[in-house]
C-alpha cells in the first residue's frame, strides 16, 4: 500500500507540473512565473525555498545529535535570510524586472562581473540540489524496504523532478509548491500528534532535550565557538541571498508588495514547521532509546524515516512520506531552475545575440538538463551528509557574491573595479584557508567575506585602473534606464551582447 501510495503521488505531481507546462509560452513564464503568483502561492513557494531533505533529514539528525547550537544556520539563519532577501528584492531589484541576478551585476557594474558571479551562483548549487537528489534516494531505499538501492533511488527521482521542470519551469515549480505545501503541513502535524500520544506530551519530549543540552542555543565561553557559531549562522542568513532560486521566487509575485509581503509569512512558516522534524526524530530516542540511540551513531538521518516506519500505521507512513517527497520535489525542482536559468542567461546568451526567445527557451531547458545530469553525478560520489552538504553549498556566494550585490544596490559609489576586486579577493582568500588551514581560528568564508568587504571599499575609493568606471550619480536611476532597454530586447527577436 505505501509503494502504490507513493507511486500514485510521483505520477499526479508530474500531471501537474506538465499541465503548468502548457501555460509557459516565453523565457519570462519559464524563469519567474510571468510575474504573475498571487500572495499564497508565492508564500508556498517561498516557505518551499528550504522546507526540503535538509529540513526533513539534516536539520532534525543534526539536532538529536548537537542541538539547537548546531542548526543555528538553518532555520535560524535560513529563515532570516528568506525576510531580508523579500525585502531587499522587493525593494530594490523587482522593479528592474530582470530575469536573473546577473542581469543586476551587468546592468550596475559589466559583463566581466556578471560571468564571475553567475559562476559563483551555479557552483553553490551544486552541494544544495545533490543534498535533495540524496534525500530522494534515502527516500525510495526506506519506502520499499531496500529493494530499491540509493543510488537508483537518486537517478529515479532526479529523473521525475527533470521531467516536470523542463517543461513547466517555475511555472509548475510555484504549483507544485502549493499543492505540495499543504500535504507538508498536514502530514508533519499529523506525525507530530501521533508522536507525541507516544512520548507522554510535547511537555516530556521538551523536558527530556532539555535536561540533555539539546535547547542551549548559544555557545561556550571561547572565542572558536563563538566565530564558528556566528560563521554558520551568517553563511546562511547572507551567502543565500546572492541566489537565483530566492529572487526567482520572490520575483515571481504579481507586484513588489506581494513580494515582501509572502517572503515574511513563508519565513515564519519554514521557521515554525522546521521544528516538528525536529521534535519527531528527538522523540525517537524516547520510544526506543537503544534502537535509536545507536542509529544516531550509525546514521542520524535514518532516525527519522526508521521512527514513522516502526511505530507508526501504514496510513501515517504514507502521509509522511507523501510530505516527504512533495517538501522535496519543491525544493530540487526551484534549485535545479534556478542554476540554468542564471547560467543560460547570463553566460551562454551573451554567445548568441541574435537567438530568438523560442530559441533561447530551447536552450535553457537543454541547460537543465545538463546540470541535472552534472548535480546527480556530484550526489553519486559525495559521502558528506545532506546538512553538511546545504551548509557548505553558500560560502562562496558569501565570498564572491554577496558584497558585490549589497554595495552595488545601496553604494552610489561602488565601482566595476571595486567588484571585481571583491570577487577575486573574497575567492581567493576563502579558497586559500579551506586548502591551506585545516582548522583556521576564524571560519575561512568570514575571513572571505571580510576581504570582499575592504577590496570593494578600496577598490572604488581608488584611482580607476580596470574595468568600466561606474557615473557616481543616482545608481538606480541609471539601473531603471538599462533595465527598460534590457525588458525591450527581451521581447525583441534578439539581444545586443553586453
Amino acid at each position: 500500500m505505501l509503494i502504490w501510495f507513493v507511486v500514485i503521488y510521483l505520477l499526479l505531481s508530474i500531471g501537474i507540473g506538465l499541465y503548468a507546462a502548457t501555460r509557459v509560452h516565453n523565457t519570462k513564464d519559464f524563469a519567474v512565473a510571468g510575474r504573475s503568483l498571487p500572495l499564497p502561492v508565492v508564500t508556498a513557494t517561498v516557505f518551499a525555498t528550504w522546507f526540503g531533505a535538509e529540513a526533513v533529514f539534516g536539520v532534525s539528525a543534526t539536532f538529536v545529535r548537537e542541538g539547537l547550537r548546531g542548526v543555528v544556520a538553518d532555520p535560524f539563519g535560513a529563515s532570516l535570510c528568506l525576510v531580508i532577501a523579500g525585502i531587499f528584492y522587493g525593494t530594490r531589484l523587482y522593479r528592474l524586472n530582470v530575469l536573473t541576478l546577473g542581469d543586476f551585476f551587468r546592468m550596475r557594474f559589466n559583463h566581466t562581473v556578471e560571468v564571475l558571479t553567475t559562476v559563483c551562483i551555479v557552483a553553490s548549487y551544486l552541494g544544495w540540489v545533490s543534498a535533495q537528489i540524496k534525500a530522494l534516494g534515502l527516500v525510495f531505499h526506506v519506502v520499499t524496504d531496500g529493494a530499491v538501492p540509493q543510488t537508483a533511488g537518486m537517478i529515479l527521482g532526479a529523473a521525475i523532478v527533470l521531467t516536470y521542470t523542463t517543461f513547466g519551469g517555475m511555472l509548475s515549480v510555484a504549483i507544485l509548491d502549493f499543492v505540495q505545501m499543504g500535504v507538508v503541513m498536514g502530514g508533519m502535524l499529523y506525525i507530530g500528534y501521533l508522536v507525541s500520544a507516544m512520548t507522554g506530551g510535547v511537555a516530556a519530549v521538551l523536558d527530556q532535550a532539555a535536561s540533555a543540552g539539546r535547547l542551549d542555543f548559544f555557545p561556550g565561553g571561547t572565542a572558536t565557538e563563538w566565530l564558528g557559531f556566528i560563521g554558520a549562522w551568517v553563511t546562511m542568513m547572507l551567502g543565500s541571498i546572492p541566489q537565483q532560486d530566492v529572487f526567482q521566487r520572490v520575483t515571481s509575485a504579481k507586484s513588489a508588495r506581494v513580494a515582501i509581503q509572502a517572503s515574511i509569512l513563508g519565513a515564519g512558516l519554514y521557521f515554525c514547521f522546521t521544528f516538528i522534524p525536529m521534535f519527531i526524530a528527538y522523540s525517537a530516542t524516547l520510544i526506543d532509546p537503544a534502537r535509536f540511540n545507536g542509529l544516531i551513531e550509525s546514521d542520524s538521518q535514518l532516525v527519522l524515516p526508521t521512527l514513522v516506519l516502526e511505530h507508526t500505521p501504514v496510513v501515517a507512513q504514507a502521509i509522511f512520506f507523501g510530505a516527504v517527497l512533495s517538501a522535496i520535489m519543491s525544493c530540487s525542482s526551484a534549485t535545479l531552475l534556478a542554476p540554468s536559468v542564471a547560467f543560460s542567461e547570463n553566460i551562454v546568451r551573451s554567445h548568441f545575440p541574435e537567438l530568438g526567445d523560442h530559441a533561447f527557451l530551447r536552450i535553457m531547458r537543454l541547460t537543465l538538463v545538463g546540470f541535472t545530469v552534472l548535480v546527480l553525478g556530484f550526489a553519486l560520489n559525495s559521502e558528506a551528509s545532506i546538512f553538511k552538504m546545504v551548509e557548505n553549498a553558500y560560502k562562496v556566494t558569501l565570498a564572491g557574491a554577496f558584497v558585490p550585490l549589497f554595495f552595488g544596490a545601496y553604494w552610489k559609489r561602488a565601482t566595476t573595479q571595486g567588484a571585481l576586486t571583491a570577487i577575486l579577493g573574497g575567492l581567493a582568500s576563502w579558497l586559500l584557508i579551506e586548502v591551506l588551514v585545516e582548522e583556521p581560528p576564524v571560519p575561512a568564508q568570514l575571513i572571505g567575506l571580510g576581504v570582499s568587504l575592504l577590496g570593494m571599499i578600496a577598490g572604488s575609493c581608488l584611482p580607476q585602473r580596470f574595468g568600466r568606471p561606474t557615473p557616481r550619480v543616482d545608481s538606480h536611476a541609471t539601473l531603471h534606464h538599462h533595465a527598460a532597454a534590457l525588458t525591450h530586447h527581451s521581447e525583441a527577436p534578439h539581444r545586443h551582447p553586453h
